[in-house]
């Protein structure tokens, strides 16, 4: 690595470490629960499930040039694409579904237990999640050489957290909902990530042919929406009974040509 490629390296370093040390200022607690918020009760919930489509041939993603780092080339030797169009049987993964409206005054704890965002092999895993206000979100390198996370909040406190060796970890909550959050790595300018924030548990990243599951609903009427990175959102409405379950399709519309 010559001398003009370190230069810009160490300022997206020194820039991220101060971004992650700088005003010690901590994030504020979720709000409390509303005044007379229901919880929901497991023996009258139902369950709202399904797959997302796509109508056509997915575009081919487009290869990753990891030349400016001899780390990702070998972790990556047999080359690596983008993520943007994981179609399995039709089915296209890494949707993120969600209810988006209709949950009234229905309040939910955020769990203990972490989310997990790791930079291994040069690239975030997973490439879409789902987190809860409150619930901390737990950030590591599983790689021998330097990354930043960099979190493109707009609702939520932006963040910049660097982290240059293997075994490094941050820790972070969100407080408000926000539907999606990027995150970028500044040295790695292909590295991306995307983040659901939601105030409620009922949201569901596509996998295994594009199916989803949105499971202990309370009886009511939803709007249920559909996010992908590339070809943006859908949304349906749905009424559930108490212990109904019911099956929904959305159908995206494969572009003409690759997006990437």
């Amino acid at each position: 690595m010559t001398l003009k490629t370190l230069q810009p390296v160490a300022f997206v370093v020194a820039m991220a470490l101060a971004s992650a040390c700088s005003g010690g200022k901590k994030d504020a607690a979720p709000g409390a629960p509303p005044a007379g918020a229901q919880k929901v009760d497991p023996a009258k919930a139902g369950n709202v499930a399904g797959r997302v489509l796509l109508d056509g041939p997915a575009p081919a993603n487009a290869p990753i040039k990891m030349s400016a780092d001899p780390f990702c080339i070998r972790a990556n030797a047999g080359g690596v694409s983008f993520e943007s169009f994981v179609v399995d049987n039709g089915g296209l993964e890494n949707v993120f579904v969600y209810v988006k409206d209709g949950l009234g005054n229905y309040y939910f704890e955020p769990p203990a237990e972490a989310v997990k965002l790791d930079q291994k092999g040069c690239h975030y895993t997973p490439h879409v999640f789902g987190i809860q206000t409150g619930q901390p979100l737990e950030i590591s390198n599983s790689d021998d050489t330097l990354h930043n996370v960099h979190a493109l909040a707009e609702k939520n406190r932006e963040f910049n957290y660097g982290q240059a060796m293997a075994g490094m970890k941050n820790t972070k909550t969100f407080t408000v909902p926000e539907v999606m959050i990027t995150f970028k790595c500044d040295v790695h300018g292909w590295m991306n990530a995307y983040g659901g924030v939601l105030s409620h548990p009922y949201f569901a990243v596509t996998k295994d042919g594009g199916t989803f599951e949105l499971k202990n609903l309370p009886a009511g009427t939803y709007t249920i929406e559909a996010w992908h990175e590339k070809l943006g959102v859908q949304t349906q409405r749905v009424t559930i009974g108490e212990r109904e379950s019911k099956d929904i399709t959305f159908t995206f519309k494969a572009p003409a040509a690759s997006t990437n």
